[in-house]
């Protein structure tokens, strides 16, 4: 059951045909006493047939997911769906039009703040809003994410854990049709807060991706994404499968927990010393860190804790302790 809100749209979720609108969130800054922050939602139903959520603009510095999304929401003839898509191509809307991962209206990671609270902050009540009421609607889910500013990571289609064994089997078959170059299970470190780990715990079939990342939109992973959506969804039975659509055959990937980070352990510059791609060993050096203010002061070596290739690469050069600079993926030991 839904908790009380003062969220409202005009979107009819019953109605066949293609509506776009938005949910609206009072909001009453300084500027403006009875105002709303519109959030773009976009529903394209024809008759019965399962539901899918999908979702981008999580993170607004993330860009060929909202992209990829406003496409389909232009493009998609109504009477080529089976069922119903709730789109949600811009969800932390704030962040996206500043080009920032966390809102400007109140500095929350809306990836970390599920399953949300709806009379709390703006950010809490997105996500309120998408738990409560989008959530209980769908069947499957498709998050896309990249690595925004502060990471370059491989085009990749995400794999949510789900404790359930059949549950976890029909993520990684998901996961699989989307057919990205890698297919890598990440379970951010067991965190229930994202939108992901909420989405499976409500049930639903559920595929991520990351798309390449450092602040840019990257062509080849912008096509990954546009031609992985509409794989699941023809996997799904939403609309005809692609004629091209062959599922991804390559070996499952996974990031080994807190062995798989390389973090900084002192501010200045991280100078890496592979390319994303390469393959490594534990123990083997990772990189550097420079204090530039101090020449006299030798770099700091960071070392790999785990065997694998590295997946994800810090963006900036500049870093303060703790940073992510550097994510290896090795081999899952599944290969559903």
């Amino acid at each position: 059951m839904a908790r009380s809100s003062t969220v409202y749209t005009t979107i009819d979720f019953d109605k066949n045909g293609k509506q776009t609108g938005f949910f609206n969130i009072p909001h009453s800054p300084h500027d403006d006493a009875w105002g709303a922050v519109r959030l773009p939602i976009c529903v394209i139903r024809n008759g019965q047939g399962p539901t899918a959520v999908l979702m981008a603009g999580n993170h607004g510095d993330e860009y060929e997911g909202p992209i990829a999304l406003g496409e389909l929401i232009r493009g998609l003839d109504p009477g080529a769906v089976s069922g119903r898509l709730i789109i949600l191509p811009a969800l932390n809307l704030p962040a996206v039009l500043a080009g920032r991962r966390t809102s400007p209206v109140d500095g929350l990671n809306l990836n970390r703040t599920f399953p949300g609270d709806p009379h709390g902050t703006l950010t809490q009540q997105i996500t309120a809003y998408v738990s409560d009421v989008i959530y209980p609607m769908g069947e499957a889910m498709i998050d896309l994410h990249s690595g925004g500013s502060s990471l370059d990571i491989l085009p990749s289609a995400i794999v949510e854990p789900a404790p359930d064994p059949a549950h976890h089997a029909r993520n990684i078959a998901a996961v699989r049709a989307f057919d990205a170059p890698l297919s890598v299970i990440v379970d951010n470190l067991g965190e229930p807060r994202t939108s992901t780990a909420t989405a499976v715990r409500a049930g639903m079939t559920v595929v991520g991706t990351e798309m390449a990342g450092g602040g840019t939109v990257s062509t080849g992973a912008l096509e990954i994404c546009r031609r992985g959506v509409r794989n699941v969804l023809g996997h799904l039975g939403i609309i005809a499968a692609p004629s091209d659509a062959a599922g991804s055959t390559r070996p499952l990937m996974r990031v080994p927990g807190p062995a798989g980070f390389v973090l900084a352990t002192r501010d200045g510059v991280f100078e890496p010393f592979h390319a994303n791609g390469a393959q490594v060993h534990a123990g083997d050096k990772a990189g550097q860190i420079h204090d530039l203010g101090d020449p006299s002061r030798p770099p700091e070596v960071l070392h790999f804790a785990a065997d694998g290739m590295i997946y994800g690469r810090r963006q900036p050069g500049r870093v303060v302790a703790g940073n992510c600079c550097l994510v290896v993926a090795c081999p899952a030991e599944e290969q559903a």
